[in-house]
């Protein structure tokens, strides 16, 4: 390799929130030498801060509407979306799609302030702020890659200390790993790039997605090692006290190592395209898997993160302890940083009809399919509506007659039925309850479908979502009680629930339902008993229990339900092998008419996906006609 002098670009003009200024004091798109980017810890820092602008917020990523409910969980009534690409197996037209984080925004002016009303065919014409996952990716990789070199390889940092260095270089290892992975979820076995490419290169791409996970683990333990617990107690982390929530740290490290080394185990990236068998994990990497998460759930149990109560637990998804303020509560572990009060907004709002909290474009309606809420919010005694079907008829909670009564507290709490109350002081007096029935398409209730005439805003289901729709003194946040301005919807990467589930996942997967590992006393059953006693639902049935695949089924319903609308789903029925059956193909609505006496499943969408074409994203063509050694995706 020829020997150069790097000149490295900072642009600031993204939007942070925690901003890098109070680190690195230059001015936006300035040129500056490798040697005073790293010659302190404040400079070094203010590169570093650079690759959390370039984590994706799945929800909040694009100008305006973010189409982020990939998977069987919603419904978008425009097929020219992300959603309805994906729902039509057109996966090329997903990743050009303006709308959606997988869009690559390639040559994006990133920052840029474009009209969103100017001429489409200008690729900087929208405002995204961000660049789309691959991309994005990318430059996180490379900006890693020049982390370590200049700070391992190079020393550079002759001003600093030694705990200084190890929290650059903890970060970078642990970015260098995520954006692998982050590209890894969609695409499949990627190159592990571990060295900063310059001049012509070539880079094959690896025979599994093991090998992959296994150099990723080998630098998220590298960060386990050299990040903090806590950033506000070390001294380099007193510029920011207070404003440190969103960055890495050692219980950050261990949840994603965890991650990595779960989905590498998972049915799909075991059977590597080739055969798939939803049951069939490799023990090997879950038992590594489980042992980075006991690294992170005893953190948990020394007070440095806590599950949420059932009555806290809006602080977890928009209650903001202050105007302005991330929630997230003693949850949060990591998140996406930047984007806007007006996409929050929209966000926040994207599970509930328009026509009750604004007139503004821009706002779009993704709606709760009726084939998810049943199959995976089931009944008030813990079981799933098929287990409660089983019992004897005197036994049953669900009626088919009354679908609504009954369920698990989790269902009432994210979801808006008809009848429910909206805003008993609403002034248009259609919006003090919710209207979601549906006996024909000039007969249905005013929440069913409205919006603007030239753009069709529809509730199309009979339910909403509300998960992160603000509720305070039993009052929804309407155009009649504002209050959605005073939070922030959080975007969530990864939170305490999801760790608990991972490791149960992988635990069960590998050694059962009722053991516990050597490296934590947790068994899997006791892991989802937590979730369901938070919510007042009876413990896991013992005859489920014993059955292996049964507690696996049971446990992914578990996942379904607390993840709901996190924008997990996608990439979970993928990676269990389950996408392409009818269960998780058909897109239902409910409908019903306004006296509530018979019900009805519709079918909106029956999507296509064969496996394994439709499992991954195809790479861009150019990507694959670089070099001999990087094939495209099957089917593609």
């Amino acid at each position: 390799m020829k020997n150069y002098k790097l000149k490295i670009l900072i642009i600031l003009g993204l939007v942070f929130s925690f901003s890098c200024e109070d680190y690195l004091d230059v001015a936006p798109e300035s040129v500056i030498e490798e040697e005073d980017v790293f010659s302190t810890f404040k400079n070094a820092q203010g590169f570093v801060e650079e690759m959390y602008s370039l984590v994706v917020s799945y929800e909040q990523q694009t100008h305006t509407f973010q189409d982020f409910l990939l998977g069987d969980d919603g419904f978008v009534d425009r097929p020219t979306k992300a959603s309805g690409d994906i729902d039509a197996g057109r996966f090329n037209d997903v990743i050009r799609d303006n709308f959606c984080y997988l869009n690559n925004h390639y040559n994006s002016n990133y920052g840029s302030t474009g009209n969103n009303s100017a001429n489409v065919e200008n690729t900087n014409a929208f405002n995204r702020q961000r660049p789309g996952l691959y991309d994005g990716s990318l430059r996180g990789i490379r900006k890693a890659n020049i982390v370590i070199q200049n700070v391992e390889n190079r020393d550079l940092m002759v001003n600093a200390t030694q705990a200084e260095k190890n929290v650059i270089l903890g970060q970078a290892y642990f970015f260098r790993a995520f954006f692998h992975n982050e590209i890894m979820k969609f695409w499949g076995r990627y190159p592990y790039i571990d060295k900063v490419l310059i001049d012509e290169f070539e880079i094959p791409r690896p025979a599994t997605y093991k090998e992959v996970a296994l150099l990723a683990n080998e630098d998220y333990k590298k960060a386990v090692e050299l990040l903090p617990v806590d950033w506000d107690n070390e001294s380099y982390g007193q510029l920011t006290r207070g404003e440190n929530k969103g960055r890495l740290t050692k219980g950050t490290a261990y949840a994603f190592q965890g991650k990595n080394l779960l989905l590498a185990a998972s049915p799909l990236m075991k059977g590597n395209n080739q055969s798939i068998n939803t049951y069939d994990y490799d023990t090997e990497l879950c038992d590594m898997a489980v042992d980075a998460f006991a690294g992170i759930l005893k953190l948990a149990d020394q007070g440095r993160y806590a599950l949420a109560s059932w009555e806290n637990y809006d602080e977890v998804f928009w209650k903001s302890p202050a105007p302005g303020s991330w929630p997230g509560g003693t949850e949060f572990i990591f998140a996406a940083t930047g984007g806007s009060t007006v996409q929050a907004t929209r966000f926040m709002a994207s599970g509930v009809n328009r026509d009750i909290h604004t007139s503004s474009a821009g706002y779009e309606v993704i709606s709760p399919t009726h084939n998810f809420i049943h199959n995976n919010f089931g009944m008030a005694n813990g079981l799933s509506i098929e287990e409660d079907q089983k019992l004897p008829a005197g036994q049953r909670l669900f009626d088919e007659t009354k679908p609504f009564e009954n369920r698990d507290p989790r269902f009432y709490r994210w979801h808006i039925i008809d009848g429910d109350i909206i805003d008993p002081g609403a002034e248009d007096p259609n919006h003090v309850a919710a209207q979601l029935w549906f006996e024909s398409p000039t007969v249905k209730g005013f929440h069913r479908s409205t919006g603007a005439e030239n753009i069709k805003i529809v509730n199309n289901t009979g339910y909403m979502w509300t998960k992160f729709y603000p509720k305070v003194d039993d009052k929804y946040h309407s155009k009649w009680n504002p209050i959605i301005d005073q939070y922030v919807g959080v975007r969530m990467h990864m939170r305490l629930t999801d760790v608990y589930l991972m490791y149960a996942e992988a635990l069960h997967a590998s050694k059962g339902a009722t053991a516990a590992p050597g490296s934590y006393s947790l068994t899997a059953e006791g892991a989802i008993n937590l979730f369901r006693n938070r919510a007042g639902v009876p413990n896991v049935a013992p005859n489920i229990v014993a059955d292996k695949n049964k507690f696996m089924d049971e446990l992914r319903r578990e996942r379904a339900v607390e993840l709901s609308y996190e924008a997990h789903r996608w990439v979970d029925i993928r990676r269990w092998g389950l996408a392409h059956l009818d269960k998780y193909r058909r897109k239902l609505a409910l409908d019903f008419p306004q006296d509530r006496s018979s019900f009805t499943e519709t079918l909106l969408v029956d999507r296509i996906c064969e496996f394994p074409q439709h499992y991954w994203l195809p790479f861009p063509v150019e990507q694959t006609q670089i070099y001999e050694g990087f094939p495209q995706n099957p089917g593609w």
